[in-house]
Parts: C-alpha cells; sequence; structure tokens
C-alpha cells in the first residue's frame, strides 16, 4: 500500500468521489444536517485539492482511502478522511495519519485538528486511540443543539 499526493496527473475523480460516498454512506440518516460529502461533485474535487493537499492510499491501482489537508493556524485541518468499506481495519486510516503528521510536522504546526459528528461515537473512540482529544463542541449554523465535536492530537516537533 501506497500513499501518494494528488496532483495535475490525477484524474480519478469519479472513482474518488465514490470511495467518499460510499465510506460515509453509513452516515446517511444518523447525522443531521446530512454530510457535506453529498453535495461533493468530480468537479469540486478536484477544485478542492486546488485550495488544499489531498492525498490518496492506493493498492496496486486499487483506490483504498484519501484525505484532504488545510494549514491553519498552529494546526493542520484534516478533512475527507476516507477509507473504502472493504479496506476497513487493514490500517489504512493509520498510514494516512502518520502522513498527515509528516505534513504538519514539516509546516512547523504544532497539531492536527478534525471535526467528527456528536452522532459518530464510533469514530470518536477510533480517533481518541490515534491520540486525538476532543477539545470543543459545537453547532452547524440553524441548530440549538452540538451537531459535531472537534478534535486535536498534539505533535512533537
Amino acid at each position: 500500500m501506497k500513499i501518494v499526493r494528488i496532483d495535475g496527473n490525477f484524474h480519478r475523480w469519479s472513482e474518488l468521489l465514490q470511495l467518499i460516498l460510499s465510506s460515509f454512506a453509513h452516515m446517511n440518516g444518523r447525522i443531521n444536517p446530512p454530510s457535506s460529502a453529498l453535495s461533493l461533485t468530480s468537479q469540486s474535487l478536484a477544485e478542492k485539492t486546488v485550495r488544499e493537499i489531498g492525498y490518496v492510499a492506493l493498492e496496486d491501482e486499487d483506490l483504498l482511502g484519501c484525505m484532504f489537508l488545510r494549514p491553519e493556524p498552529g494546526c493542520l485541518y484534516l478533512g475527507k478522511l476516507a477509507v473504502a468499506p472493504e479496506a476497513q481495519g487493514r490500517g489504512v486510516g493509520k498510514l494516512l495519519l502518520q502522513v498527515a503528521e509528516m505534513a504538519a510536522k514539516e509546516r512547523l504546526l504544532s497539531a492536527l485538528r478534525l471535526e467528527t459528528r456528536i452522532e459518530l461515537t464510533e469514530n470518536h473512540s477510533v480517533f481518541a486511540a490515534w491520540g486525538f482529544a476532543k477539545t470543543a463542541e459545537k453547532s452547524h449554523p440553524g441548530f440549538d443543539r452540538i451537531t459535531y465535536i472537534e478534535m486535536r492530537k498534539v505533535l512533537a516537533l
């Protein structure tokens, strides 16, 4: 398995979109508001890689996972971390996380930050096992209840 940065030669946008949608499908009907993944298109993913740093996990030519990183003051935001359902439990997410940590350190950023929906307690547990701690509870615009939590992993520079 290898992790490859998405660059100008990447052309598998529809496959990447399907990977994200299939890995986020378990959220459908469980979270409110619905995942922003549902509004992604092949075109918007291509545009996302202009503003963010994208990576894919490949085994031979199979897309197994992806993530998008965005530098913020003091941290690197980790978004759209997705692992194909058939590849879950094989260390794909951990490998992507290691690359995210290296990317943060290269930019002298001392933490990774992510957001996960309040309902997805199994994700909270996985991220906690990977060294993330809950740092905030937040609400999407228009909601008067907590809809997601922020988690951070402090990195040694």
